[in-house]
């Protein structure tokens, strides 16, 4: 059995068990034994809403932003050539067809607090797909037999979808009974908190208010407004470190170690944190790697696949019990640290240096911080003049270059580099790339094509999505 499997049939047997205590307390009414199904459908929600995060990043974005590289040459994902992405968008639309279904039950009891988080949730997945992919199904979708061949809707259309679930979202979690409404062992992300929901709508917000800085809709104030209802700590971040098994990125270095090769960690990764490119050793790379056989930290060139035999440690990869890479290590969708740079890149965007420096600044910070980087590192990594470049020298690509490090394996960062086209010092195509400029998009899935394929567009893998034209 597939581990989620396993997992869901434990919620249900968990659930289950709660709700006859329920039943058998005579201060609660009979009927609160029908609570049990939303509880396992917003379980189920919050803990596959992380893993589209890792299905998304894992399957292409960590490649085409070159924190992972594949060890074998003239890879598909490596090189910019189609590849069948069917398992992320299937996992994807359970998330969603299971978010419609929770609520749709939600409305039918008045339950405020969990329609909150079906929304958020929704848009959260759904910005998750229309990033990669443009054009999606979504207002035909999830009618079942109703409807097999839905339309697919314009990307432009969904970001403003998104948008508006965020902020009805936040105004059911803001009702007064949806205190206290959320079953706190069901949800994997906040634990029934719907404050909490309610800072992670506002980190999204802003988070896809700052997608648009191509656009002329772009409102670097609106996205410090959101950015101000939004996370105070990392503590506030939403992830998930609960596992029926292990965290995802935790079976790739289990599995690498077991010689089937995967979660290589590309040059130009390397480079940026070990002062190749940068000048300065970053100490987050030890918690994330550990160094070769030779003594020193070394990539694989995208393209290239490995320049080693692969069965000993002779390039950096994924390594087991690592702050990415433990059993219980957090699997990140937004975090505080990400919030900081959003208001770096929104305060310098709108002229205010001063500000823009300091959350540069904080968001090293609370990234190394919650890594648990020694004070030695930190404070010297912090102090280098390389990094507290002050006010004056402060640049929106210094800002982009620590946002990549504090987002490692985060989809966002794909976003960021389509936004600055880019312009990542030292980065380059792969090698024997398909294409003669970066990627832009991923191919629609086979399950798709299969089944919609006279809805299905077609695209090139150069072509932009809207906001990045």
């Amino acid at each position: 059995m597939k581990p989620i499997c396993i997992f869901s049939i434990a919620c249900l047997l968990m659930f289950g068990l709660n709700s006859c205590q329920k039943y058998l307390d005579i201060n609660q009414n009979p009927n609160a034994a029908q609570e049990a199904p939303i509880a396992g459908l917003l379980a189920n929600v919050t803990y596959t809403s992380a893993y589209n995060t890792y299905y998304i990043s894992h399957d292409a974005t960590s490649y085409y932003v070159q924190y992972l590289a594949s060890p074998n040459p003239g890879s598909d994902v490596d090189t910019y050539q189609p590849i069948d992405p069917s398992t992320a968008w299937s996992q994807l639309y359970n998330t969603l067809t299971d978010l419609y279904d929770m609520r749709k039950l939600a409305v039918s009891r008045g339950l405020h607090a969990y329609m909150g988080v079906a929304d958020i949730l929704t848009a959260y997945n759904l910005s998750l797909g229309t990033d990669i992919w443009g054009d999606m199904p979504y207002s035909q979708a999830f009618q079942g037999v109703v409807n097999l061949t839905p339309h697919f809707d314009d990307q432009q259309g969904l970001y403003d979808t998104c948008l508006a679930l965020i902020d009805r979202g936040i105004q059911y979690l803001q009702q007064p009974d949806a205190t206290g409404e959320l079953d706190a062992a069901s949800d994997f992300i906040h634990h029934g908190n719907a404050q909490a929901w309610i800072k992670t709508a506002y980190a999204l917000k802003a988070r896809m208010l700052n997608l648009v800085s191509k656009t002329s809709a772009y409102n670097p104030s609106a996205v410090l407004g959101a950015l101000a209802q939004a996370y105070d700590t990392s503590a506030d971040d939403a992830q998930i470190t609960e596992f029926a098994v292990r965290n995802p990125w935790a079976q790739v270095a289990l599995n690498n170690a077991g010689l089937l090769l995967d979660g290589w960690l590309s040059s130009y990764f390397i480079d940026a944190l070990d002062g190749k490119t940068y000048g300065v050793f970053d100490p987050r790379l030890p918690l994330i790697t550990d160094t070769t056989v030779y003594g020193d930290y070394r990539g694989t060139p995208n393209g290239a696949g490995r320049q080693s035999s692969g069965t000993g440690h002779q390039e950096c990869y994924l390594i087991e019990g690592k702050f990415y890479s433990a059993d219980n290590g957090p699997l990140e969708m937004i975090t505080y640290a990400e919030c900081k740079f959003i208001e770096a890149e929104a305060a310098f965007r709108s002229g205010d240096v001063n500000r823009a420096y300091q959350a540069y600044l904080t968001g090293i910070r609370v990234n190394m911080e919650k890594m648990q980087v020694p004070d030695t590192g930190m404070q010297r990594y912090l102090s280098d003049p390389r990094v507290a470049v002050g006010t004056s020298n402060l640049t929106l690509s210094l800002i982009m270059k620590e946002k990549y490090v504090a987002c490692f394996l985060n989809p966002v960062t794909w976003d960021d580099m389509r936004r600055m086209d880019y312009a990542y010092q030292n980065f380059q195509l792969p090698v024997n790339a398909a294409l003669s400029t970066f990627i832009r998009r991923v191919d629609y899935p086979s399950v798709e094509t299969t089944r919609n394929g006279e809805n299905v567009p077609a695209v090139q893998l150069s072509d932009h999505l809207w906001w990045d034209k």
